[in-house]
């Protein structure tokens, strides 16, 4: 995949997940328009797995909150696991890839039928494909109504529920999880990584580090239209409960950006960086930031042989129930 040119700058402990507390999506941005998703499994590259549909269909608002995404922190210490995607409540909420439900209903945090469970009413799905020989898992959280039940079989797109606002939120939205190894609060990647962009639309990554190389929570980064004017924001990952890509090993990502040539912008330590950046379609586009440093783009190294690039996931049928 080409790589997007760089120009010369214009001038742990982990926390208790049980403290949760989710926000108020805020306002979607004022265009609704999304070109039509990829095709599922989409992997342009072979360290890119697109392999998941968004959960929401595309007649509703089906992409994340902008302001909250996965590794934003809320208050002091406590880091999102999941994206937000502001629905109305009652709308569908679909498979996003074919597997077999694992959990419905109230407890999957701490177990039982706990409806004083953060995730509320949830729907976990164990995927018939993985990554790397590990099982993949997507969590459907804060529903107002399941429509599944443990042990079923679902197709990509087949209705789970309604969104709605059950568990530990403070207005309605869905929470939507991609769990990989083991279906655990602590082994989440970040689902705009795994859900297909819009046709001619790129995601953008980042390792956003100090001047040492050490990731730093919290650092703005800004991505600027120059003919329009049009931002979008993001900040590093908080610490503790978040976990970067095993390629990528970012800890910045948006999602859902028409490609188009941008500004890549920052400050640190009061000092401002900017960098030019061509968002490509279908790919993830790459950038470090490494603190006094300033910017850099292109893809990461090509990993040791600790790391095997995978082919698309091979769907297997439906496994017949006894």
């Amino acid at each position: 995949m080409p790589a997007a040119t760089l120009h010369p700058p214009a001038a742990t402990a982990a926390p208790d997940p049980l403290s949760i507390t989710f926000p108020t999506p805020a306002q979607v941005q004022v265009s609704d328009w999304r070109p039509p998703l990829y095709a599922t499994p989409w992997a342009p590259t072979a360290f890119d797995h697109f392999y998941f549909a968004r959960p929401i269909a595309a007649d509703e608002i089906n992409w994340p909150v902008a302001d909250y995404r996965y590794g934003g922190e809320f208050f002091e210490d406590i880091v999102h696991t999941g994206v937000d995607i502001p629905a109305p409540k009652g709308t569908p909420v679909r498979a996003a890839g074919s597997g077999r439900v694992l959990w419905a209903g109230y407890g999957v945090y701490r177990g039982g039928n706990d409806p004083t469970d953060p995730y509320g009413l949830a729907v976990v799905i164990r995927h018939d494909f993985g990554y790397q020989d590990q099982a993949l898992f997507t969590l459907y959280g804060h529903l107002d109504q399941i429509d599944v039940v443990e042990g079923q079989y679902v197709e990509v797109g087949q209705q789970l529920g309604l969104v709605g606002e059950t568990g530990a939120v403070t207005g309605v939205h869905l929470h939507f999880e991609v769990r990989l190894g083991e279906n655990v609060f602590f082994t989440t990647r970040n689902p705009e990584l795994w859900t297909v962009p819009p046709v001619g639309w790129g995601v953008l990554a980042g390792s956003v580090l100090d001047s040492t190389g050490q990731p730093v929570s919290g650092i703005l980064i800004i991505l600027t239209d120059p003919e329009t004017g049009q931002n979008w924001f993001a900040r590093s990952y908080g610490e503790g409960t978040v976990n970067s890509d095993e390629y990528y090993r970012e800890n910045l990502v948006m999602g859902d950006l028409p490609a188009g040539h941008y500004l890549l912008r920052t400050a640190y330590v009061g000092t401002s960086h900017v960098a030019e950046i061509e968002i490509l379609p279908g790919v993830v586009n790459y950038f470090v930031f490494r603190g006094l440093n300033g910017f850099s783009l292109g893809l990461p190294a090509i990993p040791e042989s600790d790391f095997t690039p995978q082919p698309l996931p091979t769907l297997a049928p439906p496994e017949t129930t006894p």
